[in-house]
């Protein structure tokens, strides 16, 4: 039962704001601005978990290191004359050799939680600093593309 409710609130999660969720990360919004911008009560975590599929689902995200050009499958629904459903497979070459990325390893650092570190959080913008806390990243590093956050945390990292 406790599965059922949790898929349950995700559906409803989903369906309510996941959209607008997926279209304001894309559009750069921190997760704060996003939840001041919804209508629908969602949590703050939750925004991170829909903005963290969304973006490993695009590719702003990769688990592994990223290669200049890659295919990605995709399913696509059918329905015949008869009314019966299948999935087709179909698979889309994407070029990201225009894209960069850099490695993050944010997921042990907050396991470890070290002083050290969460000094360094505590001197980033807020926004920047939410995004890291709390974005649900695994423990092995992460590919995350150098989009205008990535370049403002990566050039703080230096300056420290």
């Amino acid at each position: 039962m406790k599965e059922f409710n949790k898929a349950l609130s995700n559906f409803i999660n989903d369906a309510a704001a996941g959209g607008a969720v997926r279209h304001l990360a894309d559009l750069g919004y921190s997760i704060s601005k996003i939840a001041s911008e919804l209508d629908y009560p969602i949590s703050k975590e939750k925004i991170a978990a829909i903005m963290w599929e969304h973006f490993v689902s695009i590719g702003k995200i990769c688990l592994e290191e990223p290669t200049p050009i890659h295919e990605q499958a995709q399913f696509i629904k059918e329905q015949d004359e008869f009314g019966r459903i299948s999935f087709r497979r179909v698979t889309q070459t994407i070029d990201n050799s225009d894209k960069k990325y850099v490695q993050c390893d944010f997921g042990k650092q907050l396991y470890q939680n070290t002083a050290e570190f969460n000094s360094w959080l505590a001197k980033l913008d807020k926004d920047d600093a939410e995004y890291i806390k709390l974005m649900p990243w695994p423990l092995a590093p992460v590919y995350h593309q150098l989009d205008e956050r990535m370049k403002r945390i990566k050039n703080f990292i230096q300056l420290y």
